[in-house]
């Protein structure tokens, strides 16, 4: 199973790609860094990428419900499939994945899920001219799946 340089080096071969991190999103901190930066620093991207990526897991507005177990819904909360068809995993990120489109390019965050506490993200940048959004995002999922951190 491939730790974060060799899922970040897989990252970067997508389509596009012009740089990749893995950020805890509870410190801001960049746990590992690959090509290129937004800003031309990876620590402010992965600080900045972090605020978003907090706010998206932590509102009531993003919560996965349980509509099968009677709307329990919550970070702990057990959910039904997603959207790509596969069972979500309780107690896992609430939230799946991010994107956010600039006039240059693509920002995918894709929340990894841990035998810790989740609080864990990939993000990938893409340029728009050249990148493959929906290739980018289920190649992300694959790689989340398959990281090991410890």
């Amino acid at each position: 199973m491939p730790g974060i340089d060799e899922c970040l080096t897989e990252a970067m071969t997508l389509p596009g790609a012009r740089g990749a991190s893995l950020v805890d999103w509870t410190s801001g901190l960049a746990l590992g860094t690959a090509g290129e930066s937004p800003v031309g620093d990876h620590e402010t991207t992965a600080a900045e990428t972090a605020e978003l990526a907090r706010s998206a897991a932590e509102f009531d507005t993003f919560l996965a419900t349980d509509d099968d177990a009677g709307g329990t819904g919550g970070a702990g909360g057990a959910g039904g499939t997603g959207d790509d068809g596969r069972p979500e995993k309780a107690g896992g990120p609430p939230v799946e994945d991010l994107i956010v489109t600039t006039r240059a390019g693509y920002h995918v965050l894709r929340f990894v899920e841990t035998s810790f506490d989740s609080s864990v993200f990939l993000h990938l940048w893409l340029d728009r001219e050249t990148g493959n959004l929906a290739l980018a995002r289920m190649r992300l999922r694959d790689i989340a799946e398959k990281l090991v951190l410890g």
